[in-house]
């Protein structure tokens, strides 16, 4: 079996792993800005035609969350009307729609982790367009699958967990939120998941996804508060001598004011994905102490 894929975003967190991980499954077409405006929605559907997959996944995103309350229509633009022009192009080809959304379409007002079956309510330009990305993927119909995963993270590029290792460095106290709680997720285990999934399909991903088509939540197993996810950074930091850092303070998003309002609880539940495809991301303890095993 050898599938066709199309990948979109193949420099990002989620992107550069996903072109490593898929790579055993067939022949990989992924591109990215500037090869690719994806500001310009209308041109998407020509790269599907040239390529004509068997599998389109896009993991392209506005992510600036505070830029993006004064850059809607780019985020928009981005986020949504792109989105929804690939899984349009996608249905025409006959090609799987594998689309990745975030924790932030959620309010973050609810004390146990989101299910499927909960009501989005964004706060932010980001968390909107994102939620209106998904939409448009189911509402495209085909065989869409949109992953709403959260607090995705790299070792191998700017993310939470190389920032507290740098500050760990230079600051000798750091100040943390202990009330934003949700699923610390390495991006490789979501793109390992992800090809594990597709690996199922059997050759005929159309045929196979369209049949569990929908919207599903993959992240991270369990769930903890920024602070929490620090202590455990620095705890299984290879290098404890070079940190400088003797205390971490807990501190509320209040003493933080940012441009985008963040949900405060946001963990997923990822049961149905696990009964659906028999797949689950393991404990984040234990993804992280793997993540940082790659810094030592």
């Amino acid at each position: 079996m050898t599938l066709r894929i199309l990948l979109l975003g193949k420099v990002g967190q989620l992107g550069w792993e996903l072109l490593r991980t898929l790579a055993p499954l067939g022949e990989i077409s992924a591109y990215d800005y500037p090869e690719i405006d994806f500001s310009r929605p209308l041109t998407l559907s020509q790269v599907v035609q040239k390529v004509a997959p068997q599998v389109v996944i896009n993991a392209v995103a506005y992510t600036a969350v505070d830029k993006a309350e004064t850059q809607e229509e780019l985020a928009r633009s981005i986020n949504a009307t792109a989105t929804g022009e690939l899984a349009q192009a996608a249905r025409h080809a006959r090609s799987a729609f594998l689309h990745v959304s975030t924790d932030y379409v959620f309010d973050g007002q609810k004390s146990s982790p989101y299910t499927e079956e909960d009501a989005p309510h964004p706060l932010s330009v980001y968390g909107q367009t994102k939620l209106e990305g998904e939409q448009a993927a189911l509402q495209a119909g085909g065989a869409p699958l949109v992953l709403r995963t959260a607090w995705v993270y790299s070792t191998r590029r700017d993310s939470f967990v190389t920032k507290v290792l740098q500050w760990s460095r230079s600051q000798t106290s750091l100040k943390l939120v202990d009330d934003q709680v949700s699923n610390p997720t390495w991006a490789r285990m979501l793109a390992e998941t992800i090809a594990l999934l597709l690996a199922q399909s059997g050759g005929d991903p159309y045929g196979y996804l369209s049949e569990r088509s929908g919207l599903y939540h993959l992240a991270g197993d369990g769930y903890a508060s920024r602070l929490e996810w620090a202590q455990e950074i620095l705890r299984l930091d290879a290098n404890p001598e070079q940190q400088i850092a003797r205390e971490l303070i807990p501190a509320r998003t209040s003493e933080f004011p940012t441009p985008a309002v963040r949900p405060l609880f946001s963990a997923l539940n990822c049961d149905c994905f696990t009964q659906t495809f028999g797949l689950r991301l393991p404990p984040w303890r234990q993804a992280l102490q793997l993540a940082m095993d790659l810094l030592s």
